[in-house]
């Protein structure tokens, strides 16, 4: 009788991500291509006090990312605000966590991939067109997911490689600029009537994108002990980096608040036509570096989900041969390109944020409940003060959040109302597909 082959074992995720390699990836994920579009915005709002918006929104964020860097340094498992909300409350609160983070990447891609079109317009005006648009902003996505599907490693050389060609010409806009800064340039920009909430708002979209980088602990080799780490110097190194551009864009770009390629345009008054291309390209790498990282993080997300049946099983996959959610990839690549065609930058950008504070509070919360609860285990990371900064970090984002139009909160309720939806489709399919078993 000839004996039964053992089962052949199930592909596993790879850890491939070292401390560097996280800290880039969180960087990558926060310095997009909105840095690129930002500046125009915040000059409307406030004029030369914008760079002061970049600050404030900064000191509010690192309330938030220290508790992000105590809760994240206790797993070493994918899943990110998913995960820590759902063991501090709960499985219900932990999908809509869940739900409301895919949902805020997606829109934040879509935000990125419109400010990668307006920058490769200057240089190519097909892209403005209706069909041009569609056919760059598909031929993107469709190069970012074959490499996110290829494997970690790949990705992770890619992220790095990007991480400094995106910062290279932003720190050569600061050191051109900043001597060139003048006054009758600065009073150009008043505004009427400053708009501080609004712009604190509008300035936050920069600054998200930190909780996502450390999503794929799974893939990451010491993730209790490098989340804190990579969460807090990336962040001093986006917000310097942030500051300096938005000072050196009302210091030497006239009226900034009436261009789309703010960044572009000052550079073109400090080098001439060969800055404006310089910006253009500096802002389509960044973009494509940030969409690289977006594919990286969001579909952990989706196949944490999916593992806990919480979404469609297939989101669960991983290919045999690359040893990635390959499924998960190409699923959340095809939703923000959709995101991307029917959306437009600040409608975007201004509704992800609103999902984005939403996760802040329930992290921040869940600070002090699994301090109680993990009470016998030390964090890789252990914030002093850490529910006094949680507190600060909630009412940090609902004094925000209290500020947004009916019209934005009906699209978090109807986002919110979508998810428990497909939450209840998944779980009556995955409950006949065990009666059947």
């Amino acid at each position: 009788m000839e004996a039964r082959a053992a089962p052949a074992e199930a592909p596993r995720l790879v850890r491939a991500i070292g401390r560097w390699d996280l800290t880039a990836n969180v960087i990558n994920g926060v310095i997009g291509a909105g840095i690129f579009g930002i500046p125009s915005g915040a000059a409307e709002r406030l004029g030369p006090w914008s760079p002061l918006a970049f600050v404030f929104a900064a000191l509010g964020i690192f309330l938030v990312v220290l508790c992000f860097a105590e809760v994240g340094s206790r797993y070493d498992e994918s899943g990110g605000p998913y995960l820590y909300t759902r063991e501090a409350f709960g499985a219900h609160v932990g999908f809509q966590v869940g739900w409301l983070h895919v949902w805020t990447r997606l829109l934040s891609a879509a935000a990125i991939l419109d400010v990668f079109v307006r920058y490769l317009a200057q240089l190519a005006p097909w892209a403005a067109t209706t069909t041009g648009r569609a056919v760059v902003m598909t031929v993107v996505f469709g190069f970012v997911t074959l490499l996110n599907v290829w494997g970690i490693r790949q990705t992770v050389w890619a992220v790095n490689a990007l991480t400094i060609a995106k910062l290279l010409p932003l720190v050569a806009l600061i050191l051109l600029g900043l001597p060139q800064i003048r006054g009758e340039v600065l009073a150009s920009q008043v505004v009427e009537a400053p708009r501080w909430a609004d712009a604190l708002l509008f300035v936050i979209f920069a600054y998200g994108g930190f909780e996502s980088g450390i999503v794929a602990a799974s893939e990451t080799r010491d993730p209790r002990k490098d989340h804190g780490f990579a969460l807090v110097t990336s962040l001093v190194i986006v917000t310097l980096v942030y500051c300096l551009i938005q000072l050196v864009v009302v210091g030497v770009l006239p009226q900034a608040k009436d261009t789309n390629t703010p960044v572009a345009g000052a550079l073109a008054v400090l080098l001439g036509p060969a800055g404006a291309l310089l910006g253009s390209a500096a802002a389509m790498i960044s973009g494509y570096g940030w969409l690289n990282s977006f594919a990286l993080s969001v579909p952990r997300i989706s196949f944490a989900m999916a593992e806990r049946r919480e979404l469609p099983a297939s989101l669960a996959r991983i290919h045999p041969r690359f040893r990635t959610p390959h499924v998960a990839v190409v699923v959340t690549s095809l939703a923000g390109l959709a995101l991307a065609l029917l959306g437009t930058f600040e409608h975007t950008a201004n509704l992800s944020v609103v999902t984005r504070l939403g996760i802040y509070i329930l992290v921040c919360a869940a600070l002090p409940v699994l301090r109680k609860r993990r009470a016998g285990e030390a964090p890789g990371f252990r914030l002093r003060g850490g529910p006094f900064v949680a507190g600060a970090g909630i009412l940090f984002c609902l004094g925000l959040l209290v500020t947004r139009s009916y019209e934005q909160m009906g699209w978090l309720f109807a986002i919110m109302a979508a998810g428990l939806l497909v939450r209840w489709v998944t779980s009556r399919a995955a409950t006949r597909v065990t009666l059947a078993g």
